[in-house]
């Protein structure tokens, strides 16, 4: 699946794709990023083959997106992030582009619903809306003004509450990311 918006191409990640993106998501998140709950509940776990995407300009990658499975109570779902621009290409909709590939393919599957930590202005954009505080429990401190979801099916985020955890775990790691055994 390609599709052309501006200059920039989105398709789906490819396995060359990992050092750039690894790359980008330490440019735009830094080495921070591992003490948020969000990335607990990434870890150990692949990212969904077939919803992450990356937006390619001129051979160059620009930018990425990528899923997550996740459980939510007894629910299963997805968590996007990262989204990663080059910061320099940031404010030309490349994110925006890529969270819709990813939001189209997703729909295609049996996934109630999205859930992501953001700033809602942005991803208003593409139809996410913040959660009631309280229904749902992260693995760790979440600014619950952050927490944004959108649903897949009818009725795909009214029901979803409780913890919010791993969905499985790909790759055993410890506390500090190392592989275990």
């Amino acid at each position: 699946m390609s599709q052309n918006s501006h200059d920039w191409e989105i398709r789906p990640e490819r396995a060359e794709d990992e050092a750039r993106i690894g790359a980008l998501t330490e440019a735009g998140f830094g080495p921070g990023r591992y003490a948020k709950s969000a990335y607990r509940l990434r870890e150990g776990v692949a990212a969904m083959t077939g919803l992450n995407f990356v937006a390619v300009e001129n051979g160059v990658l620009r930018g990425s997106v990528r899923f997550w499975p996740i459980k939510v109570g007894g629910d299963d779902a997805l968590l996007l992030g990262p989204l990663a621009v080059e910061s320099a290409q940031r404010g030309r909709g490349i994110g925006i582009s890529l969270m819709q590939a990813g939001i189209a393919r997703a729909r295609e599957g049996n996934w109630r619903a999205i859930l992501l930590v953001g700033d809602e202005p942005y991803y208003s954009r593409v139809g996410f809306a913040k959660l009631p505080a309280g229904r749902l429990r992260f693995p760790g401190p979440v600014d619950s003004s952050r927490l944004l979801g959108l649903a897949l099916m009818d009725g795909g985020l009214g029901n979803l509450s409780g913890a919010v955890r791993r969905a499985r775990i790909d790759d055993a790691v410890c506390a500090d990311g190392a592989p275990l055994g």
